[in-house]
């Protein structure tokens, strides 16, 4: 019942952690920084590299999951740097997931390997499921090739999973902190023009459908981790105007992003609508469908 998650102690993988504990699995958090004050109660940590499997490659063995969501950031200002610290971050943990799974003599039953929605590109207004091909920015070309990473695992016998996650809603991290601020201050609104697709999910949805999926023995290759209901940038900005009684009306000017972020802000003012086909298909039940029922869930307690 040993499931090791690279990021253990990130946002999802914490969450993830916390859930797999209380459902009786035994949980290895792999981090650089696992310190028991950063992990909930009952997980366990082991401190890794992000490049290599030593000093956890022995933990793979019998295990029955490996959970891959090991990544720098891209909410940060993009530089040519940068781009190659969160390719290379990538990329260097799903072959250290490869590695050690190839040396363990009884592998793991599956790996979920991390992607995002990125993976379609800038898409406008066109409805998109998995059966859609890449787009060809530096999202899309980054989540082909963190997808492809782990995927020598598959000619060893184990099964995997592809979680193409979309924007996770929570009010401790993610991108849901960065809209509240000028809604706190009565200046929120759009980001651009907020025709943007926002593929969303709240956050204990992701962490429902990634154990559904790791308990699947038939779940094989990418599912979309969003909600059914995407909306637009502006349509989730008025929702949450409306959640948290402000006005939601004031952009946030595109020029003004991209001194912030650089590059970088494409992430926030290009998007696409994703559908959960294949989780939909298979049989999963979202607690949280609509943006609305979402919003609520996280803010009412200090909306007023």
């Amino acid at each position: 019942m040993r499931v090791l998650i690279t990021g253990g102690t990130g946002l999802l993988g914490r969450a993830l952690a916390e859930r797999l504990c209380r459902a009786g699995y035994e949980v290895i958090a792999l981090s650089r920084r696992p310190e028991p004050a950063r992990l909930p109660p009952g997980v366990q940590g082991a401190r890794w590299d992000g490049r290599t499997p030593e000093g956890w490659g022995h933990l793979v063995e019998g295990a029955i999951a490996i959970i891959n969501l090991a990544g720098e950031s891209v909410g940060q200002r993009w530089t040519e740097a940068t781009k190659r610290r969160i390719r290379e971050s990538r990329l260097n943990a799903g072959r250290a997931v490869v590695e050690a799974i190839a040396a363990a003599r009884v592998k793991p039953h599956v790996v979920l390997q991390a992607s995002a929605v990125g993976y379609y590109g800038a898409r406008g207004e066109e409805r998109l499921t998995e059966e859609d091909p890449p787009g060809n920015d530096f999202l899309a070309r980054l989540a082909v090739d963190w997808e492809a990473s782990t995927q020598p695992v598959e000619a060893m016998g184990v099964r995997r999973v592809i979680l193409r996650t979309g924007i996770v809603l929570a009010k401790d991290g993610g991108a849901l902190p960065r809209l509240l601020l000028p809604f706190r201050f009565f200046l929120g609104g759009p980001l651009g023009n907020g025709r943007q697709g926002w593929s969303w999910i709240h956050r204990d949805d992701w962490v429902e459908a990634a154990r559904f999926l790791m308990e699947n023995p038939e779940a094989r290759g990418p599912y979309n981790l969003t909600a059914p209901q995407p909306v637009s940038n502006a349509e989730l900005c008025r929702i949450l105007g409306k959640v948290m009684g402000r006005p939601s009306w004031l952009p946030v000017p595109a020029f003004a992003l991209r001194l912030l972020f650089g590059e970088g802000a494409d992430f926030l003012l290009t998007g696409q609508f994703v559908l959960p086909r294949r989780l939909l298909e298979a049989g999963f039940t979202f607690r949280y469908p609509d943006p609305e029922s979402a919003l609520r869930a996280i803010l009412r307690p200090t909306a007023s």
